[in-house]
């Protein structure tokens, strides 16, 4: 249940994160005992690039407390959606933060929203759609995969948010949605190999008053292809973009200060060369005043491609 509501202390059966840094985090489970590969139930022993955890020592402990491995220490934190996609078991490639917080936006979400999904993959963005439609909302979300849509549903159920979500085995460009689901959706979101076949199972899926589209693909031609469909259908507002997350290296730099009070004085001809010889070893001899400045400046290797994000919007059916 780590994922339903907050709660301060760990209890048996919680999806705990294991924090050693930024680049080094673990998601466990806090049972005592685990089931071996012989099925043998042993002591659940969690290792670390710091050594050994015992996860049995971490139940009924407060989460953000300092915990010791063999080797160091670790903090034990409640689970949320952004320490999930950082930590959660890959069964497909997913959608990070930067990506998700632009789907969440343009779609709109909010509580009580219902949103249909297509794929669930390994539910990155399932779980930040979960928290943004609670405690009233409904998430429904396809994969075509039988394996990977009963594992979400599975992973759902044990994190406490079962009530918000319904998992469906369907290759929805084929199938669609399912006529329970049409005219019920405020926003749709596809993560298709094909997605421009599933777009007019989305405008029937969508609400009679209008609501909003999104569609993630890798290549630039599968966002075209979406951009024609939408448009056949009477999409307005349809845009495409591209999420590049950069961080600016910020530092304090010290620059020198020049004494050049000797260029506003009047100079002869005959006496020029003399006296700029002179004030140039002057200048080069004489202590120099610093100042500090704040500088930014782009990292020296740029954040990679992810893909492409087509929005669109469906006007109310009484405005198409």
């Amino acid at each position: 249940m780590s994922f339903l509501i907050p709660k301060d202390v760990i209890d048996e059966g919680d999806t705990v994160i294991l924090y050693i840094s930024v680049n080094s985090m673990h998601v466990i489970e806090a049972t005592p005992t685990i089931v071996n590969k012989k099925g043998e139930t042993i002591e659940h022993i969690f290792q670390t690039s710091f050594g050994a955890l015992k996860v049995r020592n971490i139940i009924g402990v407060k989460y953000g407390s300092r915990v010791e491995l063999s080797k160091g220490y670790a903090f034990v934190l409640l689970p949320n959606p952004e320490l999930w996609t950082q930590t959660l078991p890959h069964r497909t490639q997913i959608i990070y933060t930067p990506d998700i917080s632009m789907i969440l936006h343009q779609l709109e979400v909010r509580p009580g929203s219902i949103v249909v999904e297509s794929g669930t993959g390994s539910g990155s963005l399932s779980h930040y759609l979960l928290r943004a439609v609670k405690p009233h909302g409904h998430l429904h979300t396809f994969d075509f995969h039988e394996a990977r849509a009963n594992q979400a549903r599975d992973e759902f159920q044990h994190h406490g948010l079962g009530d918000f979500v319904t998992v469906y085995h369907r290759d929805v460009c084929e199938n669609g949605f399912g006529e329970e689901l049409d005219g019920k959706a405020d926003a749709v979101f596809l993560d298709l190999p094909a997605p421009q076949l599933a777009v007019p199972h989305a405008f029937k899926a969508l609400k009679a008053s209008g609501g909003r589209f999104c569609s993630f693909s890798p290549c630039i031609e599968q966002s075209q292809r979406v951009c024609v469909a939408l448009q056949e259908l009477g999409f307005t507002e349809i845009q495409s973009y591209e999420i590049l997350q950069q961080e600016d290296i910020v530092k304090t730099k010290t620059f020198p200060i020049m004494d050049l009070e000797f260029l506003k004085t009047k100079k002869t001809a005959s006496s020029e060369e003399e006296n700029s010889e002179k004030d140039l070893t002057k200048i080069l001899k004489q202590p120099r005043d610093t100042i500090k400045v704040l500088t930014s400046s782009a990292p020296p290797t740029q954040p990679g491609h992810t893909g492409f994000l087509t929005f669109a919007t469906l006007q109310p059916a009484f405005a198409r």
